[in-house]
């Protein structure tokens, strides 16, 4: 990974516009959050219930949405991209500075308000707050990867990912059977589920997948994410220059 790039991507990515919605969606969360504490009288069951329908469901995958294409798509679109991929960098370097930025980025705007948010809803010794932030984690990387993935692969990336995000994940992801078992969403919560132990099934949280399974999913497509990212960006120079 190329610091220079790195810092580029950290520039760009907290310097547009749509850093505002990395500010804009979390509080959002945190708000919704209090009024369901004082709505349910911190009861753990609705405190699940926000984080798992809203949090993970919609704002997580929006927000890894935003970091995702906004690390390189912008780039990609106005053609700037080209003058970093003809520095002497490794195009690999490159795909991976952004990725670390885009993936530290998730970490703070999404993975760290799912867990508070969770908290301040209504908790029981953290359990929740640390259930539902290892979700967000996992999830939120494999979010990140495929949607840093998309920007490369494709220009229409944040239309594809918004129909992605809003209709696979939160609706189709949450209530249709054959669909949950496909459903990033659904892997990354098994762990959590395995976490809270004999308590998820009161407090609502549930996955449609084994952990092993789960974590295996989640790597496959982290792991294929980057590589095809990669390998699309190896070429991209070459047909941009032209």
């Amino acid at each position: 990974m190329n610091p220079v790039v790195m810092e580029l991507t950290v520039r760009g990515l907290l310097g547009r516009r749509r850093s505002l919605l990395l500010l804009v969606l979390p509080l959002l969360l945190i708000g919704l959050a209090a009024l369901t504490r004082w709505a349910s009288d911190a009861s753990p069951t609705a405190s699940s219930g926000l984080t798992g329908n809203f949090a993970m469901g919609t704002l997580l995958p929006l927000m890894c949405l935003l970091i995702g294409t906004g690390v390189i798509g912008p780039e990609i679109d106005d053609g700037s991209i080209v003058y970093m991929l003809a520095k002497p960098v490794p195009r690999r370097s490159v795909l991976l500075g952004k990725l670390a930025v885009a993936l530290a980025a998730t970490v703070l705007f999404a993975v760290l308000p799912v867990a508070l948010g969770a908290a301040i809803a209504g908790d029981e010794d953290l359990r929740l707050a640390t259930a539902y932030g290892l979700a967000a984690l996992l999830a939120g990387v494999a979010y990140t990867t495929l949607f840093v993935a998309l920007s490369v692969l494709t220009r229409n990336a944040v239309i594809i990912g918004l129909l992605y995000a809003l209709l696979w994940e939160s609706v189709l992801g949450g209530y249709v059977p054959g669909v949950r078992d496909v459903s990033i969403r659904q892997w990354a919560l098994a762990p959590a589920e395995d976490l809270l132990g004999f308590r998820a099934l009161g407090w609502g949280v549930d996955s449609a997948v084994e952990t092993s399974v789960g974590l295996v999913l989640l790597a496959v497509v982290t792991v294929g994410a980057a590589w095809l990212a990669i390998r699309r960006l190896k070429t991209l120079r070459l047909a941009a220059a032209d």
